[in-house]
């Protein structure tokens, strides 16, 4: 809390305290209470219009469920590749379970992938330029 331990809060907590002095003490409490309570009517009308609104109660919610650090990454990039509706070959599927399950990574049992065709230029030869490129 605002870079504060333990001990130094307890001791700002008397020096306010004691500047405040005891005449204004219970007025000063009163006013904090008024404000907790007013902060605790806000969060509850906030989360029954949350509920209204999306009809979804905070209560019921699995939080567990959008926790980030379950996501993996590779784990989400080897199901999307061995999905049979996800566009892949399914012929290519079978072989990508198998190494799958026999450890090998899945980018690595890709189908036979297109070959590329790489354009050379022959010796002497100028590279294009596109003056608009830039």
């Amino acid at each position: 809390m605002f870079g504060i331990n333990g001990p130094e809060f307890l001791i700002l907590l008397v020096i306010g305290i004691l500047v405040i002095g005891p005449k204004r003490l219970p007025e000063y409490t009163q006013k904090l209470t008024n404000i907790v309570k007013e902060l605790r009517r806000m969060a509850s009308g906030a989360k029954e219009q949350l509920k209204e609104e999306t009809g979804v109660d905070l209560n019921e919610v699995d939080w567990r469920k959008y926790d980030p650090r379950q996501y993996d990454p590779r784990k989400i990039i080897r199901n999307a590749l061995l999905d049979d509706e996800g566009g892949a070959d399914a012929a290519a599927a079978p072989n990508a379970v198998a190494a799958a399950a026999a450890g090998a990574p899945a980018f690595a049992v890709a189908a036979a992938a297109p070959e590329r065709t790489v354009e050379r230029l022959s010796a002497g030869e100028k590279a294009p330029f596109d003056s608009e490129a830039t």
